[in-house]
């Protein structure tokens, strides 16, 4: 595999985006750009700011104000704002409720989209989240859409946020993915929408595994 590839891996909430990119990465020796963590990184300042997620000129005027790096540690992505590193916080419930809105605005996406592109532009990278495979990198080498039933995505946000410590009631977890699923899909700006060329997969009854090995296989047939 000596062509550094861009791999496109787009999907709805809690439908293995993040593990399967991140192990597919480490197995390709690849940049693991994880965009869904940028969003959750503003998404932080504006609830530390106490912005009103409805606020778009506040949210505007803080995204042209902030600066969100990811830098890759032995296989570990460290999220940085500003400065700090916020890896481990900014998975709760509240940005969950959040991020949507905040991703919505059109300055926000705009920042993110450019320092996306920036980061994927010598190839090597395994780029996973919103809209990846249509609007950030249209031109993407190998394109995967992953799906999976509502409630195996709700299963496995639970026992993430369980597993941080975080207690929620599954159905809670389960609604919360059914109500990002809506909005997500229904928003004007970068709706979640499937690539045409893109290759979907199912992963309602695959382990995190058989979904890398899926995934590797394919990449095999385009390098």
């Amino acid at each position: 595999m000596d062509k550094k590839l861009i791999i496109a891996i787009d999907g709805p909430a809690g439908s293995g985006k993040s593990t399967t990119a991140k192990l597919l990465a480490q197995k390709l020796n690849y940049l693991y750009l994880d965009t869904g963590a940028m969003y959750r990184a503003i998404t932080l300042k504006a609830l530390r700011q106490k912005i009103d997620e409805h606020d778009d000129h506040s949210l505007t005027e803080l995204a042209e104000n902030t600066d969100i790096t990811l830098i890759n540690r032995d296989g570990v992505l460290h999220v940085l704002l500003d400065g700090e590193d916020v890896t481990d916080k900014i998975r709760t419930p509240e940005i969950d409720r959040a991020i949507s809105y905040v991703s919505m605005v059109p300055a926000v996406r705009r920042r993110m989209v450019e320092l996306q592109r920036q980061l994927g532009k010598q190839g090597g990278v395994v780029a996973e989240g919103r809209d990846i495979g249509t609007v950030v990198f249209p031109q993407a080498d190998l394109k995967i859409f992953l799906v999976a039933s509502v409630e195996e995505r709700g299963k496995r946000r639970w026992k993430e946020l369980q597993a941080r410590g975080v207690e929620v009631p599954l159905e809670q977890v389960i609604e919360e993915i059914q109500r990002r699923d809506k909005l997500d899909s229904s928003r004007k700006l970068s709706p979640l929408k499937k690539a045409p060329d893109a290759i979907e997969v199912d992963t309602t009854k695959l382990t995190i595994p058989q979904q890398v090995e899926v995934i590797l296989q394919k990449v095999r047939e385009v390098t």
